[in-house]
């Protein structure tokens, strides 16, 4: 058995790649037990809790590095070991098993139907049940949210996540094939649950500036493509770049203000995270419609970024071939 750095052809990963969008847009999420993005988030409680005590600041920054090489070798390696022995097996059984698995790494409608669910709330005036949708989309308290916030805080999460819920791992995988999608989406879990300043702050503090890192590309990628799929929709791409140029510097992530800022200008509306930061000085603050919009951008964001993503698995073809 011949074990290959990218065991499949590119054309058989890009026949995967579009089975795995299909399969995202036709189905749900599979079952907890089951997802790999679930054990690995697991794996880091557990590694997590066997670590030592968060107060011990050396030992603590130093168990975090050692969690945020772990966690994404271990997916890698074996998502690598399942790609050989899919290829092994044959072609229809490769593109059908990476497609299956490469589809847990991303969220296309997910990402979607959730937004909307906050939308549909927010217009029956059930603020609360909006509120509540929106946990599952970020990770500040909406409670206590106005409804202009609440809305705001679901279309920054739409546009922040174009990056990280399908960008991210699809060029990932372009570039590294299976095994750099997961890696990718274990980066991306170990900064979710652990990549924050306070009791985190030295624990995350490598899975944080890992998660940075492996986005300065795709998260100016997004930003463009963005504004791109504005001007197809319509929207101003003058003032979504305007906007992203801008929000750049106006988030303490390096990426997240790219994207933030496109949907900001494109829409034409403030995107607000009360005491962190404020984008669209002297626009509107967003109404429902505007979530709905913002959705329809996305969308059109996934159909630019499968295009280059393919693009990008040619190139590899070429370059190996």
């Amino acid at each position: 058995m011949e074990w290959n750095i990218w065991p499949g052809e590119w054309h058989l990963d890009a026949g995967a790649l579009l089975l795995a969008l299909a399969i995202d847009l036709a189905f749900r999420e599979v079952p907890a037990s089951v997802h790999p993005v679930v054990w690995m988030g697991r794996l880091a409680s557990w590694l997590e809790g066997i670590g030592p005590s968060r107060s011990r600041r050396a030992a603590s920054f130093a168990w975090g590095t050692c969690m945020t090489l772990f966690v994404p070798v271990l997916f890698a390696a074996l998502a690598w070991a399942a790609a050989n022995i899919l290829r092994e097996l044959g072609a229809i059984p490769y593109v059908i098993g990476v497609g299956a698995l490469l589809s847990t790494t991303f969220a296309v409608s997910g990402l979607a139907r959730t937004a909307r669910s906050v939308e549909r709330n927010m217009n029956t005036g059930n603020i609360a049940e909006a509120r509540d949708d929106l946990r599952s989309l970020v990770s500040r308290d909406p409670s206590t949210l106005s409804r202009s916030l609440t809305a705001a805080a679901a279309i920054e999460s739409v546009a922040e996540n174009t990056t990280d819920s399908y960008i991210g791992p699809w060029l990932a995988f372009a570039i590294l094939g299976l095994p750099g999608a997961f890696a990718y989406r274990a980066i991306n879990t170990l900064d979710s649950m652990i990549g924050y300043r306070g009791e985190y702050e030295y624990l995350g503090k490598t899975s944080a500036r890992t998660d940075d890192a492996v986005n300065l590309v795709p998260a100016r990628l997004s930003a463009a493509m963005m504004v791109i799929a504005g001007m197809l929709l319509g929207l101003s791409p003058r003032r979504g770049w305007m906007w992203a140029w801008a929000g750049r510097r106006l988030t303490e992530s390096p990426n997240a203000g790219w994207t933030i800022g496109a949907m900001s200008g494109l829409l034409g509306v403030t995107l607000e995270k009360p005491g962190h930061y404020r984008i669209g000085e002297g626009m509107t603050g967003p109404d429902t419609s505007h979530i709905g919009t913002s959705t329809r951008v996305a969308y059109a964001v996934a159909a630019i970024g499968i295009a280059v993503s393919l693009g990008a698995l040619a190139l590899r073809g070429l370059a190996a071939g």
